[in-house]
């Protein structure tokens, strides 16, 4: 499917936009800080089908002249879907879990540091690099980021509303060993210096937005 729209946007002359993600580093990547040109061996389908997509795009555009931008997201946070399972999907579980019940049991260690952006962010940085002007940029394919905590450090914010909320960890091996392959914190300094990209939430920020959609339970409403 990718071969075919990398196709037909070199043809018509089309830009194409392609997302990538955290998952396309591994484990011999350099995590803290990631920059955006480092060895990538991703141990995931999901990671290498990404960097392939990375790859071709910016094959296309050497070869062809195609117009192709890729961004690699960190861990999406939003209040609009619920959580799917995923490495990073923990940053919003633990939400519904606090003011469903007040008790969160996460599957990672209390220490594991991912970067993560809150979904406004995501979109917002989205359609800042597509709308860039081409000379701008020096790269097909930019790290972006807004934040990068643990499960430790996003549980004693939450519990700034919810302070009964009581944290225990059941540790995924899968999981934990995936998130330990996978960055720390994103070196995005090329995206802000050359389309401007900057964030708008940090964590305090996020886990304010994050309740204000999610509901007014009473304990919330007590907290404020």
């Amino acid at each position: 499917g990718l071969h075919n729209v990398l196709d037909i946007a070199a043809e018509h002359n089309l830009r194409l936009f392609v997302p990538s993600t955290i998952g396309a580093f591994g484990p011999t990547s350099p995590r803290d800080p990631t920059p955006d040109l480092c060895i990538q061996r991703p141990r995931t389908i999901y990671g290498v089908s990404k960097v392939h997509a990375e790859l071709m795009g910016e094959y296309y555009h050497y070869r062809y002249g195609l117009d192709f931008r890729c961004l690699r997201y960190p861990g999406i946070i939003s209040a609009d879907s619920q959580p799917g399972g995923g490495t990073t999907d923990y940053a919003v579980q633990i939400f519904h879990d606090a003011i469903k019940n007040g008790k969160f049991k996460c599957y990672l260690r209390p220490d594991t540091r991912l970067p993560m952006m809150y979904i406004d962010d995501c979109l917002k940085a989205t359609l800042e690099v597509m709308e860039a002007p081409a000379e701008a940029l020096t790269m097909r394919t930019y790290n972006i980021s807004a934040m990068s905590f643990t499960p430790e450090e996003l549980a004693q914010e939450v519990q700034k509303y919810v302070p009964e909320l009581q944290m225990t960890y059941n540790v995924d091996q899968v999981r934990q060993a995936i998130a330990d392959s996978w960055p720390m914190n994103f070196d995005d300094s090329n995206a802000r210096r050359d389309w401007g990209w900057k964030h708008d939430y940090d964590l305090p920020e996020l886990v304010t937005t994050m309740f204000s959609y999610l509901g007014s339970d009473s304990r919330i409403a007590q907290a404020n």
